[in-house]
């Protein structure tokens, strides 16, 4: 019906049943058929807009395809999915060679480093109905809860695996520590009966009927999970989704540069080098900033001077207005050319940037190149890293007569330091349990190894006490120096002067 047609039609109505009721007909059964039929007419009306609506949000929120290939990095992770997705994949072959399907396969490792991603990937590699929910979703205060939407989870992916005429279907658990921890003996708690309702429905997977499920799960803390979750026959496979290498981290910033303007002189290896410990999402964000940097210039494209802003700002956060006085800063000076002039005399070439500028809650900073990415160390490296950290509170004492609160961070990480040298039998106390040695002990290893490493860093920063009184006011002017400017400034006053 036309736009007119309505208007003329809910015009006539009241007249002709007023003309009705003067001629003297009962016009309540009138009234009452009009208002029923309204009703339904309106609520059919409603009801297809709904439809529509809701047709609309579908498609809006339909998951673009997630490939492998289309996550930087990870080749061993994906190697490993993809022979244990085969299993889905190659039902027959399986079969005839008496082969048990997998049931479930578990994703360790950091935040961020693409183990949502990965599951997206597998449900599109087999071409299965892909379903996620994170662990939160099945928590409640309301005991059953929890359970009861475990069930229906599984429901609903068998029947839209039937109804989209796919053989198989993939629930993917991110964050399952919140409903797999460890049971403490209770029956009663909301979590112990969510969690006895996921193992009742993986042991009643049969891998034989169609569709087939397969669980999958992502954590990054793998060892809060229940025992009964990881034993063989629930999650069969565990997976680590390991933070990148520098290989995996230019692949994952080749991904994310693709459809940006970057400026031609760009090397993104400097970047992948200078992202060492970065994660996959880091990595994204490293790119999005220093797009950000180059939009706030008003720059065509994306340069090299925006990207090491960038790796700045993930690591450190965004810069501050924060004003300090001349006293302060000349603290802060002395205290990061402590740290700089230590990692140069023990790691040469690993300064990247001394810097004075506020980011975050650090005054100032001292950025690092990794000579190589390392995952084992000795103890004389282990004490050298922890050098490095002391090597700005240690400067302060020399010209100052004492710390600062700006040494806090640094103080942490040569603690967690000595407790990694401990843990790995490096210290004088030799392979121990922590349980098996007093408190007193290890406090006492713990001041004897730091009060050595600190007499080192002082020795070594005495002898270039002049670098310290002669490079204060460069630094305070310039206010960032480069890697290679401070080295050439280091090497021009360490050289002897001519009398």
């Amino acid at each position: 019906m036309s736009k007119y047609g309505k208007e003329i039609l809910l015009g006539a109505a009241p007249v002709v049943v007023v003309f009705l009721y003067f001629l003297g007909v009962n016009i309540i059964p009138v009234v009452f058929m009009a208002a029923i039929l309204g009703a339904f007419f309106f609520m059919n009306r409603a009801r297809n807009g709904m439809s529509a609506s809701s047709d609309r949000r579908a498609k809006a929120k339909a998951p673009s395809f997630m490939t492998f290939e289309d996550i930087g990095g990870q080749d061993r992770a994906k190697r490993e999915l993809k022979e244990a997705l085969d299993f889905l994949i190659r039902y027959e072959d399986i079969k005839r060679l008496g082969i048990r399907p997998l049931k479930g396969i578990l994703l360790t490792g950091p935040p961020g480093t693409g183990k949502t991603l990965m599951a997206k990937a597998a449900a599109h590699y087999t071409n299965s109905v892909f379903m996620a929910a994170s662990g939160s979703e099945f928590v409640e205060m309301y005991v059953g809860v929890g359970a009861s939407r475990i069930r229906d989870l599984f429901k609903e992916a068998k029947a839209r695996a039937v109804k989209e005429k796919k053989d198989s279907a993939i629930i993917f658990i991110d964050e399952i520590d919140v409903i797999g921890g460890k049971r403490d003996g209770g029956q009663h708690r909301e979590y112990d009966q969510t969690l006895n309702q996921l193992l009742t429905e993986m042991d009643g997977i049969h891998t034989s009927e169609s569709p087939r499920v397969l669980i999958m799960a992502a954590t990054n803390r793998k060892e809060m999970l229940d025992s009964a979750l990881l034993r063989p026959g629930r999650f069969d496979r565990h997976i680590d989704v390991d933070l990148p290498d520098k290989k995996a981290r230019l692949h994952i910033l080749n991904i994310h540069a693709k459809g940006r303007p970057l400026s031609e002189e760009i090397d993104l290896d400097a970047i992948a080098k200078e992202t060492f410990q970065f994660s996959g999402a880091q990595l994204e964000s490293v790119m999005n900033e220093a797009a950000i940097y180059a939009m706030r210039e008003e720059a065509s494209v994306i340069g090299q001077l925006h990207l090491s802003l960038a790796v700045d700002k993930v690591m450190l956060g965004e810069k501050t207005d924060r004003e300090s006085t001349k006293e302060e800063r000349e603290r802060v000076a002395l205290h990061e050319l402590g740290h700089a002039i230590v990692a140069e005399r023990v790691r040469p070439g690993s300064v990247s940037q001394v810097s004075l500028s506020p980011r975050g809650k650090a005054l100032g900073f001292v950025r690092h190149n990794p000579q190589a990415d390392q995952y084992l160390y000795t103890k004389q490296q282990i004490e050298e890293q922890i050098m490095i950290a002391l090597g700005g509170s240690v400067a302060e004492e020399m010209f100052y007569g004492g710390r600062s609160t700006g040494s806090r961070n640094d103080f942490e990480q040569a603690l967690q330091m000595v407790r990694t040298m401990m843990d790995s039998g490096l210290t004088r106390l030799g392979i121990i349990d922590r349980n098996m040695v007093t408190k007193q002990e290890l406090m006492k290893e713990n001041t004897a190894i730091l009060e050595e490493v600190t007499n080192a860093t002082r020795s070594l920063l005495e002898r270039h006490r002049r670098v310290f009184e002669q490079s204060l006011d460069i630094l305070i002017a310039e206010e960032v120096l480069s890697g290679e400017q401070f080295r050439e400034l280091l090497v021009r006053l360490e050289q002897p002067q001519i009398a």
